[in-house]
């Protein structure tokens, strides 16, 4: 099992946007890899503390994480699932340290002064449709995503400006005296490398758009909006950059008969009075497939029948909902004479005479049990 992501930034779930920061901060410099050669526990809590600060630092992705948990940013892969290496930390999460100074004082270089970095491809966004099935089920899809790679024949050289360095040095004289900065080299944008080859149909980065079919596990539970990664299935870099992530937007789509509430599922059935008043027994729809359910004679329009672990998956693992069945009676709006007759007849019969029980419970009474 995962570990909390608050408890590897030791913060509280209340902690400001601030306090994730300073807690960040203080868990990169302990672990960092430059202050731990070799070390590869710390660089396990250095990746994981980068993990952590990802989901974190970002309000929307941390309102998921704090409703779903890890599940929500699994199903490709995620952060945490060997996609995104050392490089990647240190160009997306740099300005941590501030600017263009490095880190601190070691050579692995938050910021832009640390040497030559690794470009990072975009990211390319799709949706996907599910149905009710697929989200209690969990599902694989495979998705032809245009994404792009390095053409064939491609070949890049050192950049003259840096000499593949990735970045420059400046002396100013200053009236403080000389004093040396460095910047991220503006002609390669910090990779140290310059195309040097380019084949027909590659754009100027010696890329070409290629149609590649993905596969994406979808887990159960999922919820409409929530968004899962690919790692590494988006567009990919320049010379040796990283390539960018997939990031799949789900959507749920309209079932005929049921309705999604949470984790709960509503379906309405319709018996005419006759099934009301002698019982019955219907086979309705769920997400695993039909089942047969017995309707006791007496029955009341408003019913509210549940059928347990007939619902959808806990996207946290916390077992299933349920399928609540509403059954309402029919009544029929056009009777011939020898039916209107018979209801006639029986509207001063005792036993047609409206009378609750003790028992019954009214329709707010319902509406309140249904959402408790």
């Amino acid at each position: 099992m995962k570990e909390d992501f608050y408890d590897i930034l030791g913060i509280s779930k209340g902690a400001t946007a601030a306090e994730i920061k300073k807690a960040y901060r203080k868990k990169a410099v302990q672990y960092h890899p430059d202050k731990n050669p070799g070390d590869s526990v710390a660089e396990a809590n250095f990746k994981k503390a980068a993990e952590a600060y990802e989901v974190l630092s970002d309000d929307q992705k941390r309102a998921r994480y704090d409703q779903y948990g890890h599940q929500a940013f699994e199903g490709g892969g995620g952060f945490g699932g060997g996609g995104m290496n050392m490089d990647d930390i240190f160009s997306q999460f740099g300005d941590i340290f501030g600017g263009g100074g490095g880190f601190s004082g070691f050579g692995g270089g938050f910021g832009g002064g640390g040497g030559q970095r690794r470009a990072k491809g975009s990211n390319l966004r799709i949706r996907v449709k599910l149905t009710l099935e697929e989200i209690a089920n969990g599902v694989e899809k495979k998705i032809k995503v245009k994404r792009k790679k390095q053409a064939p024949g491609v070949t890049y050289k050192t950049c003259a400006t840096c000499n593949g360095a990735g970045q420059v040095t400046r002396i100013q004289n200053t009236i403080l005296g000389r004093m040396q900065t460095s910047a991220p080299c503006t002609t390669c944008g910090g990779t140290g490398q310059m195309i040097d080859k380019r084949p027909d149909g590659a754009d100027a980065q010696g890329l070409k758009v290629d149609e590649e079919t993905v596969s994406i596990k979808i887990p159960a539970g999922v919820v409409d909006g929530m968004q899962l990664k690919v790692s590494g299935k988006g567009n990919e870099a320049p010379g040796n950059g990283v390539a960018g992530d997939l990031l799949v937007a789900i959507e749920e789509k309209e079932h005929e008969y049921l309705q999604r509430e949470g984790d709960n599922l509503h379906y309405d059935l319709y018996v005419s009075i006759s099934e009301a008043v002698l019982g019955t027994s219907k086979e309705i729809d769920t997400v695993t497939g039909k089942v047969r359910i017995k309707i006791e004679e007496g029955v009341q329009s408003g019913k509210i029948l549940r059928l347990r672990g007939k619902g959808i998956p806990s996207i946290n693992g916390y077992g299933k909902g349920d399928l609540l069945v509403h059954v309402n009676v029919w009544t029929p709006k056009t009777l011939n004479k020898e039916q209107k007759q018979f209801f006639e007849k029986m509207s001063t019969d005792e036993n047609f005479v409206p009378s609750p029980e003790t028992g019954d419970k009214s329709f707010f009474e319902k509406v309140k049990d249904m959402f408790s």
